[in-house]
Formats: structure tokens, C-alpha cells, sequence
């Protein structure tokens, strides 16, 4: 009998620039766009960074973040140059590591979203010490984008105005445009001021001790529907396999559509501002794709956790699974938090079978080999 997977360590932190964390290709160093944006030239620089740094691909994750992989030790020092002279870079780590922040990407130039985003940026030094993933979401337009995305506080709209509501509460309290980021600092205070090493997250501290009443009260707004590779009002979104950019199409892309901006979202989805929609090798322009409900980590030999290759199977697999799919290199399931309709997760080569569930459940299925998979009924 081989011996069982060493079990996966679940890291306290995320990558930065500043603060990158080594991988089994290299460094992981995240990029975090402001108000979920690049200009073109920053896009473009972007690419070439990775080619010329790291392993030749953008990795956009659920956070809305840009990652560049494979970037060796030595190098490191010389890509945070590259990246503040593209004006991507934060002088200070600790702002960088507290500028968690979720925008709904429909936003226009100067517009509620924009102008709350904007304040909040300019203020994070105002924000108490807090976990490391403790994360906001400004989400005020029309209908709401973020609300299954992952955030602490949440600034959103409700029938009549704004609210500002604490992840894991039902409602939210009645705000201005003025005092809306006051009053998110102050959130954030009552929760510094009470969270433990189990309650690291907001929805878990409210939970815990109950949210007062004053930070209740009010429901959000709709919730608007997905959005899915098209043209749009904006430009035109094109999506993203398990969140891969190939850096040299996407140069390609923005350089061919004319686009004035890349706009980042936690869907595998990049929106090329002002772009046209025009072909696009290595990216998907159909929302019917079965890739875009198939989520896959970098797997082995990429992730030093991983415990089998994925990103192939994954692509392999896809039109044969109905409903979502999650191949994942280890239980940690980083590539997807949520269940999935089928759930395979590696084990020294092999995979375990999860229906219904998430990576870190209890499979009704063990020691599948890759081959095996391609045959299998998964309805």
C-alpha cells in the first residue's frame, strides 16, 4: 500500500509584490490592480514582466489579483523595479497587504463605485491591524456582482440608498456617500477589537459574538446576473481557462482590439475597456464553454503541495462532466472554496472522486487512475 499524501499546509496569508511566496516553479508574485484596473500600457508591460521574468503566463485569481509565476529569487528585486515604474507597485507593503479590495468591474470613470474605491484606497492607513485575507467589496451598482465572492465588508446598494453590511448579516446599515468609509473603518475596528484565531474572517466573528444592532437593518439591493464573454457597454470580456492569461496573446489581444484598459474580475473574466470583439486564440468567447465551470489548480509539478497533474485532466474532462468540475492537486482545493456537481482531488498520482461537494469531503471514490477518469459516467 503507498503511503497516504503528506496533508496539505493551509497558509495563513496571500502573495504579494512585496511579500511573494515560493512555489514549485519559482516565486508567486501578486499584482493587485486599483479599482480592478491596468491601462493599456500597464497591461501590455505586464505581459512582457511575465515573459521575461516568469514562466510566460498571468494567473487571475478570485480575488480580482494578477499573479506572475515562475519568477526566480534572483530576479525578484529587479520585477519590483519593472513593476513601480509601471506604477503597479505600492512603496509600502503594509498598504499593499491591506488593499483587499473587490470592485464590481462595471463601474464608469467617476461614478459611485469609483469614487468609494478611490476614498477607501487613499484611507487604508487608517484601517486597524487585520487578518491578512480580511477583504472589502464595493459593490453599488445597479445590481449587485460580488455577493458570492468572497469579502469582509461589504459597500452596497439597497432599494433606496446605500449600506454598508458586515459579511455573514442579512442586512446592513443605512449610510451616505460621505460617511460610508468612516463608518467602514469603524467596522473594522469593532471587529479588530474581538476577532480570535478562529474567527479570522467577519461572517465567523459575527457568528460568534453577534453584530450590533446598529450595523443592521436595512436589505441589499438585487442581485444582477453573472456575466458571461460578450460585448458589453464598456469594451468586451473575453474569458480566462482555470484564470490563465498567456502573456503573449493577451499582448496580442489588447494591442489588436484597441483597447484603452484591462479591467480584472473574480470570475475568470477580464473586460478589455474600449476593445473590440475580435478573435481571441487561448481565450474563451463562449459562455456555453464547459471550461468556464471547470476550475483546476496549477497542480504538480507547479504547486509543491499538489499531489497530481491537473490543468490537462481538467481540460480533458470538461465536456464530459455536466455541471461544474473541480480537479484539484491536493485537499486544499484552492482553485475552488465552493462545492462542485463532481470534485476529483489528487493522491500520489492518482485521484479520489468527491460528488458533490468539496475538495477536503469525503470521496465516494479512491485511487482513480488519470486514464480511468476519461471512461467513467459522471451523471
Amino acid at each position: 500500500m503507498s503511503a497516504p499524501a503528506p496533508k496539505p499546509v493551509v497558509q495563513g496569508w496571500c502573495p504579494g509584490a512585496h511579500r511573494p511566496m515560493m512555489s514549485g516553479d519559482g516565486l508567486v508574485v501578486r499584482v493587485r490592480p486599483r479599482l480592478a484596473r491596468l491601462t493599456a500600457p500597464q497591461a501590455l508591460g505586464l505581459c512582457e514582466l511575465a515573459q521575461q521574468f516568469g514562466n510566460g503566463t498571468i494567473d487571475l485569481t478570485n480575488r480580482a489579483n494578477l499573479q506572475l509565476r515562475g519568477v526566480r529569487e534572483a530576479d525578484h528585486q529587479s520585477l519590483l523595479s519593472e513593476l513601480s515604474a509601471l506604477e503597479l507597485l505600492d512603496a509600502e507593503p503594509g498598504i499593499e497587504a491591506r488593499r483587499n479590495i473587490l470592485v464590481s468591474p462595471l463601474y464608469q470613470p467617476g461614478d459611485l463605485t469609483a469614487r468609494l474605491t478611490q476614498e477607501l484606497i487613499d484611507r487604508l492607513s487608517e484601517l486597524p491591524a487585520l487578518p491578512a485575507k480580511f477583504g472589502f467589496a464595493i459593490d453599488t451598482g445597479p445590481e449587485r456582482l460580488l455577493a458570492a465572492d468572497s469579502a469582509d465588508i461589504r459597500v452596497e446598494r439597497s432599494a433606496d440608498g446605500l449600506i454598508l453590511r458586515a459579511d455573514g448579516a442579512q442586512t446592513g446599515r443605512v449610510v451616505s456617500e460621505a460617511e460610508a468609509i468612516n463608518h467602514l473603518i469603524a467596522l473594522a475596528t469593532w471587529f479588530a477589537e474581538l476577532f480570535t484565531p478562529d474567527t479570522r474572517r467577519m461572517a465567523r466573528a459575527v457568528a460568534a459574538f453577534g453584530l450590533p444592532a446598529e450595523w443592521q437593518g436595512r436589505d441589499p439591493g438585487p442581485i444582477g446576473a453573472s456575466l458571461q464573454p460578450r460585448a458589453c457597454d464598456l469594451g468586451s470580456l473575453y474569458g480566462a481557462a482555470f484564470g490563465q492569461l498567456p502573456a503573449n496573446e493577451l499582448h496580442a489581444l489588447i494591442r489588436n482590439s484597441g483597447a484603452s484598459a484591462l479591467r480584472v474580475t473574480p470570475w475568470r473574466l477580464i473586460l478589455l475597456e474600449g476593445g473590440a470583439a475580435i478573435p481571441a486564440p487561448g481565450f474563451v468567447r463562449d459562455g456555453t464553454d464547459p471550461l468556464m465551470t471547470t476550475d483546476a489548480c496549477p497542480g504538480a509539478p507547479f504547486c509543491p503541495q499538489a499531489q497530481a497533474e491537473t490543468r490537462d485532466i481538467a481540460r480533458e474532462l470538461a465536456p464530459l462532466v455536466p455541471g461544474t468540475l473541480h480537479v484539484s492537486g491536493c485537499s486544499k482545493g484552492c482553485a475552488r472554496m465552493g462545492p462542485a456537481d463532481v470534485t476529483l482531488v489528487g493522491q500520489n498520482g492518482r485521484f479520489d472522486l468527491v460528488k458533490q461537494g468539496r475538495a477536503g469531503d469525503e470521496p465516494i471514490l479512491r485511487g482513480l487512475r488519470p486514464e480511468t477518469l476519461m471512461t467513467m459516467d459522471f451523471t
